[in-house]
């Protein structure tokens, strides 16, 4: 498989390439030349199959013959090696439960497949790497578990200051060795722009091997197809292809889920749940894209005003308008919306769903009024505990608090602070090479 970048069709990369410089040269985001076809006997065996086989089959046309077939497999096994439930909440939504990972977030698949990629891909190679995450959530903290200790990697992690959760923050910030976060006095959109400006600074790429972990890189997003193949497998209306929705910020996750669609995933149709950053709603109704700075919600991981992986999304359907409109809906939520969904469920069906799936029900639910009720899924892509400080002055009920999160309470935080300034971030950077 050869990746062109969006901005330049001549210029190319393997899954290798791709995955060290996480960013194309031109600024673009690395694409599939070909968007790969999963055989009729794929889907016909999809019962019988195991997670592995399957999640391995649905990759392999990606990486190719850039790592060997007994490592990707076992790649692939340590990313998946817990449990995807589908999760009924009323006779026609669903539930794909991706929060029963280490970081107790969806972003764990990406992080761990991507972690252990550059790992075999760095295995040879003497010279020290550094990892730039912009975080919106909990990418950074995914990222931090998927790469903490590992030999010969640096990673460093920018978040908006104020605009994580606790827990999230935590997450990301007490694991320390060769884990480093900074605050930024911004919103995730200055993160992400200065982790972009830094891959195009010439000079400092001379001196510092930099790749990214974002869901511009390639193992990251990709294997976020997974979860719809996963959640296909435990899909009981074989006859009735459902509505898909995707709590939606940067937009890899839904781009994941078009590229499995493109494969062959049977869906009705997509959906985009969006909270109050609405630069994608107002796209698909005026046909104009215009991002615009974020704005802050209490489902504070979609944050995002100008969301990297949309170019991904109109690269997947030729940059055409209305053949991403047949397949994709999407909507903004408000919190005031948000709070009363995330109540109504938790009282009514005695399920708790975290500010982001909220989003995501809320979406369906418009959804429905508009073209009447169907077989549905949504993507609950975080544990509500992550968000506790958010969930439960709205349910007025304890949440009950994991093991591990106990544990991870009790850690102190170690970071730097620093305002949208990059100059001073680049500094930094050459202060630690």
């Amino acid at each position: 498989m050869r990746y062109h970048s969006t901005s330049n069709l001549i210029l190319k990369a393997d899954f290798r390439e791709a995955t060290i410089q996480g960013q194309a040269p031109d600024k673009g985001l690395y694409f599939p030349d070909v968007l790969p076809v999963l055989p009729a006997s794929f889907f016909k065996n999809l019962s019988s199959m195991s997670r592995e086989d399957m999640a391995l089959e649905v990759i392999l046309p990606y990486v190719g013959d850039t790592i060997p077939g007994n490592v990707l497999k076992r790649i692939v096994e340590e990313t998946i090696d817990f449990p995807f439930p589908l999760v009924k909440v009323t006779e026609n939504i669903y539930s794909l439960e991706l929060f029963h990972g280490p970081t107790l977030a969806f972003k764990d698949v990406g992080a761990r497949f991507m972690s252990r990629c550059l790992g075999y891909f760095l295995g040879a190679n003497s010279q020290k790497v550094t990892v730039l995450v912009a975080t919106s959530g909990d990418t950074g903290g995914a990222v931090a578990n998927g790469f903490h200790d590992v030999d010969g990697v640096e990673v460093v992690i920018l978040y908006p200051k104020g605009k994580v959760s606790s827990i999230q923050e935590l997450q990301l910030t007490s694991p320390g060795k060769n884990i480093r976060a900074i605050e930024i006095d911004g919103n995730f959109d200055d993160c992400q722009a200065m982790v972009k400006q830094a891959f195009m600074d010439e000079e400092l790429t001379k001196q510092i091997f930099l790749t990214s972990a974002n869901s511009i890189n390639v193992a990251r997003w990709l294997p976020q197809q997974f979860y719809y193949f996963f959640a296909l497998q435990q899909w009981k209306k074989i006859s009735e292809p459902p509505v898909i929705c995707v709590p939606s910020g940067n937009f890899g996750n839904i781009c994941a889920g078009l590229m499995a669609f493109k494969s062959g995933l049977p869906a009705k149709r997509f959906i985009a749940g969006c909270n109050e950053n609405n630069t994608v709603p107002e796209y698909l109704l005026s046909g104009e894209y215009n991002p615009k700075p974020a704005v802050a919600t209490i489902s504070n991981a979609m944050d995002v005003g100008s969301p990297s992986n949309f170019v991904r999304i109109l690269e997947i359907f030729n940059n055409e308008f209305h053949s991403l409109k047949n397949i994709m809906s999407s909507y903004s939520i408000s919190d005031v919306e948000t709070s009363e969904v995330l109540r109504r469920v938790y009282s009514e069906k005695n399920y708790l769903l975290d500010p982001h799936g909220a989003v995501a029900y809320a979406s369906l639910e418009k959804y429905f009024t508009e073209h009447g009720s169907c077989p549905s899924i949504l993507l609950e892509t975080a544990h509500p505990v992550k968000f506790y400080d958010v969930v439960e002055p709205i349910i007025g009920v304890k949440i009950p608090i994991p093991d591990g999160i106990r544990e991870l309470m009790a850690k102190k935080s170690q970071k730097a602070v620093m305002d949208v300034d990059y100059r001073s971030f680049k500094d930094y950077l050459m202060s630690k090479k």
